[in-house]
């Protein structure tokens, strides 16, 4: 028997309002399943929806963004119609959030025993010792040596990679069932993007975390996912098994980005972000 999906996006629209008074249709009709443990790569060029996407799901939006159409079902319950109280039960213990930058999602006058101990006390309703305990655990998790006197260090005292690694550490500290992370390897290193990949891997199959990885970048998609969805201009173009979309992409736009890759031995193809509207072919 087929094991439902744990997560259920069907027909997602998102729009934002202009300035002008005007609608700016961000996602269109966007629709996937992501089962536990899955590892499912979300890709596309700047501006083609991969981080709305995933802000609609926690129901996120900044600004004016709403989300118009759709369903977001986790377990069977959607999302999208959910009132804020059950929606900040689900924040965090229900599906985790990697933000893109560390240096703008970590508090620099805060301790990282202190950001860690905000999200417990948010989530898990333990005494100050528990929560320390399990802090300690999660710094643990996620490599960072000696955590016993980290605890007590502020954000810049971190590497870039291991600022990262706090972030991970606090989207799981709610032990959630779904982990989104959005370009969690942009601003890394090769040797330290290897190291959060082989992390978020780690994570996956120990927990049975279902991870929606956002990026840009085709080697992490190869090296990290089973599944790849693609968006263009809002829209899903091409979802399938990452080793067939890589090596034998049905859509122009998937054969677009590979072609994009930089090599050594070819110039770097043009490229012409898609516009959202008005909607294109």
């Amino acid at each position: 028997m087929t094991t439902p999906p744990l997560l259920e996006v069907q027909g997602l629209d998102v729009e934002f309002t202009t300035p002008d008074g005007g609608t700016l249709h961000a996602v269109r009709d966007v629709s996937f399943t992501l089962r536990r443990g899955e590892t499912l790569a979300v890709v596309g060029e700047s501006g083609s929806g991969k981080s709305t996407t995933a802000l609609a799901l926690l129901r996120m939006l900044p600004g004016t963004g709403r989300i118009t159409g759709g369903a977001v079902r986790l377990d069977g319950e959607d999302l999208a119609t959910a009132g804020e109280e059950r929606l900040r039960t689900v924040r965090g213990t229900r599906i985790g959030m990697v933000f893109q930058d560390p240096m703008t999602a970590l508090n620099p006058v805060l301790t990282v025993g202190r950001h860690l101990d905000e999200v417990l006390r948010a989530h898990g309703g333990r005494n100050k010792a528990a929560r320390r305990a399990r802090a300690l655990e999660l710094l643990g998790l996620v490599g960072i040596p000696d955590p016993e006197r980290r605890l007590d260090d502020h954000p810049h005292q971190f590497s870039g990679g291991q600022r990262q690694r706090i972030l991970i550490a606090m989207a799981l500290a709610g032990e959630p069932d779904v982990l989104l992370a959005d370009e969690p390897t942009t601003a890394l290193d090769a040797t330290v993007q290897d190291q959060i990949l082989t992390l978020l891997g780690e994570l996956t199959r120990t927990t049975g975390t279902a991870l929606v990885l956002i990026t840009h970048n085709m080697g992490v998609v190869a090296r990290a996912c089973e599944r790849v969805l693609v968006l263009y201009g809002g829209t899903v173009v091409e979802d399938g098994p990452t080793a067939e979309v890589l090596t034998r992409p049905r859509h122009p736009y998937t054969a677009g980005l590979l072609a994009a890759v930089p090599r050594l031995s070819t110039p770097p193809a043009p490229a012409s972000p898609a516009s959202p509207a008005p909607r294109p072919t």
